[in-house]
């Protein structure tokens, strides 16, 4: 069995360097909140997710050891909640209010009061629910079913008895904050003070429950088990299935709780109401649901309290009154974002739509935003009668609800929309535009390590790939014939899909490297991924080590991989980059005896991406794409101060330059070669060249 660390474990560490970012002092208040948010929200979904499954297979006892493990995990994650809540309350909310955006918490000022308590009384109450919860007491005859208490949502709880006598025995209430409502409430007007909408709910809640009183009052929130399954076997009516999913979903298990301080009584009741065991309960020593705060990060005018994020840069390939068509038929073109903006991809779209020389628009769509330019397009460019097709991935966690609405909005444009397919998850990023031209139809084709979304686009690293190479066009028809209809993949050229081949092509490259370096030529690898957790890949690299190959590897989150083992792994280094940036693109490299391979794609090494996914492995043929490809792979690392050293016994340690040598960073360094870029219009093709550090 391959040597590996513990996945759940691995996650964990990989939230922790996280946080720890949320903890330096030298970054801005603003900046180290969004951390802390990030934080949050990161382990909203882990319980949900991974907790979930882990007590689904102890309940079964389907895994051995998982209850040790559950524990392990707890045991990890509570010092963690006490540092982030520590944190919260000790510096950054100070810092914030020290440079003027105050957070005011209960007990008001008589000026405040008098502010806040009407407009709660006029604007919020009005809008919120109070819900019986039924009997407190546990052995109270015929307890009242439980209302409806939606996953990762906020509540207020109220213990009530009625007034003047404890006849009926204590109530239990609670009350919804509905995520339509912001949780920031600005005092007076100003953008200076501010409120917890949380705080006015528990100070002012009395008002909804006429002749009782109020005996203790707490916040909560309950996460559940996310991955209820789908009944993929029901092609004609999927949606509905989908939307049975969501229904459940608020239905399923809780895998925890969290509670603001004020009623162990309260905590304990609704913590038995849902089967869940003090193991299972979290304190918070602050605000609850971090991650639903961000309009406080978006808040103007408090630029100094903020870490400033660049401005994405034009790309040179996309000069205006330049056509999408032109730039990419002068070669293949890389986008790295969010360094490089992503209004060429917007472009892309757009023009496919206006221009009345295109006459087929096919695209994959996973995650996109709200209000997305790309989903309008495609609306546009079938109203005008063009033959769009759509394959929308309704299974994507958390979004499906979103994909849906935008799916229904589609197919009344006139979009042929393909729901994914049974078992699989569509997680390719990919879209064919054919043109009718003078000599024929051309196939435009872009490829792309992150989503079809325009706000996430600002915020991860990703990279783009447009070409019009034909052999890429007869690779993407094929593709997409697979997707919507009966066609098996194996005639493909150049790209690679998985299930079907791409833990297979990645294995085979792997031992290639080995192959070439027993033969005296030294191999090389160099990846950059999310995650890696693959044993079978694992173990591949773990014999390229034992050949000789020199192999590092870039993993941001999840990395089972133990590198550095002496007769295992001691040619294998592993490091991982945190910083303002989410790092999102896959980049793989190969030496292949001089002859180098570079790719770029939307999997990671891991088993669902490489077995349960439909994903796509993408070869970078340009000569001059590849040397920016180089550079970008290899910042990472070079980096001396966001990065992290994975160590063999599983800790991670931070780097630092030598002494004498001055500090380098990945993100900003590329930044700055997109400032560069930007500025030579003419030399589009060079942008990213820089040093030859791979060998």
């Amino acid at each position: 069995m391959t040597e590996q660390f513990d996945r759940e474990l691995s996650w964990i560490k990989y939230n922790s360097r996280v946080l720890e970012e949320g903890l330096r002092g030298d970054l801005p208040p603003l900046e180290r909140f969004r951390f802390l948010s990030i934080v949050s929200g990161n382990f909203d979904e882990f319980f949900m997710v991974r907790i979930a499954a882990l007590k689904r297979t102890l309940a079964s006892e389907a895994l051995p050891g998982a209850g040790e493990l559950l524990r392990t995990a707890g045991d990890m994650i509570r010092p963690m909640f006490d540092k982030l809540y520590r944190c919260l309350g000790g510096e950054i909310f100070p810092a914030l209010a020290a440079g003027g955006l105050e957070l005011r918490r209960p007990p008001f000022t008589a000026a405040e009061t008098g502010y806040l308590k009407p407009l709660f009384m006029r604007e919020i109450a009005p809008v919120l629910t109070p819900l019986r919860f039924g009997p407190a007491d546990p052995g109270g005859s015929g307890e009242e079913p439980l209302p409806a208490i939606a996953s990762g949502l906020l509540y207020g709880a109220f213990l009530l008895e009625e007034a003047g006598t404890a006849k009926a025995g204590p109530r239990v209430s609670i009350v919804e904050i509905p995520p339509a409502l912001d949780r920031i409430v600005w005092i007076g007007g100003s953008r200076q003070r501010w409120a917890l909408l949380d705080d006015l709910l528990m100070l002012w809640g009395d008002t909804f429950f006429s002749g009782y009183s109020v005996r203790e009052r707490m916040l909560f929130c309950i996460h559940r088990d996310a991955a209820f399954p789908v009944d993929e076997g029901r092609d004609d009516d999927f949606v509905e299935a989908m939307e049975e999913v969501l229904i459940h979903r608020d239905r399923s298990p809780a895998v925890r709780m969290m509670h603001s301080p004020g009623s162990d009584t309260l905590a304990g009741i609704i913590a038995r109401r849902h089967a869940l065991g003090p193991e299972d309960i979290f304190p918070a020593g602050g605000p609850l649901n971090l991650s639903t705060l961000g309009s406080l990060i978006q808040v103007q005018g408090f630029d100094q309290l903020k870490l400033k994020s660049p401005k994405p840069c034009p790309h040179p390939a996309f000069p205006p009154g330049v056509s999408v068509w032109d730039a990419v038929r002068s070669g293949d073109i890389l986008l790295a974002l969010p360094y490089q903006s992503f209004d060429p991809v917007i472009r892309f779209f757009r023009e496919a739509a206006e221009d009345p020389q295109v006459i087929s628009i096919k695209t994959t769509l996973y995650r996109t935003s709200g209000n997305s330019p790309v989903v309008r397009a495609l609306e546009q460019a079938a109203l005008q009668g063009k033959h769009v097709t759509a394959v929308v991935e309704l299974k994507a966690r958390f979004d499906e609800e979103r994909n849906i609405s935008w799916a229904s909005r589609l197919e009344k444009a006139g979009v042929i929309v393909i729901y994914g397919l049974a078992r699989l998850k569509v997680h390719a990023k990919i879209c064919q535009i054919i043109r009718r031209e003078s000599e024929g139809l051309v196939r435009y084709i872009h490829f792309s390590t992150g989503n079809y979304n325009d706000k996430t686009a600002r915020l991860y690293s990703d990279l783009s790939l447009f070409t019009c190479r034909e052999d890429f066009g007869n690779d993407a028809t094929v593709f997409f014939n697979t997707l919507s209809g009966y066609s098996v993949p194996g005639s493909m050229r150049q790209l690679v899909t998985a299930p079907r081949h791409l833990k297979q092509r990645f294995i085979e490259l792997i031992d290639r490297e080995a192959k070439r370096s027993r033969q005296g030529s030294p191999g090389r690898i160099a990846a950059k991924m999310n995650a890696l957790t693959d044993s079978d890949v694992a173990e591949a690299l773990y014999r390229a080590s034992g050949a000789g190959v020199k192999i590092t590897l870039n993993v941001r989150g999840i990395c089972t991989l133990m590198p550095g083992v002496p007769g295992l792994s001691e040619n294998i280094r592993v490091v991982s980059i945190i910083n303002h940036f989410l790092e999102h693109s896959r980049i793989f490299y190969f030496n292949n005896g001089g002859a180098e391979e570079f790719f770029i794609s939307s999997a990671d090494w891991m088993p669902r991406n490489l077995e349960r996914r439909v994903e796509l492995l993408v070869p970078v043929q340009d000569e001059k794409v590849q040397e920016q490809l180089r550079a970008i792979l290899e910042s990472y690392f070079l980096d001396t101060v966001q990065a992290w050293d994975l160590k063999p016994g599983g800790s991670w340690e931070r780097l630092k330059a030598p002494r004498g040598k001055k500090p380098f960073a990945a993100q900003e360094y590329l930044r700055e070669l997109a400032e560069k870029a930007a500025e030579k219009p003419r030399k589009a093709r060079q942008e990213f060249i820089v040093r030859r550090a791979i060998r």
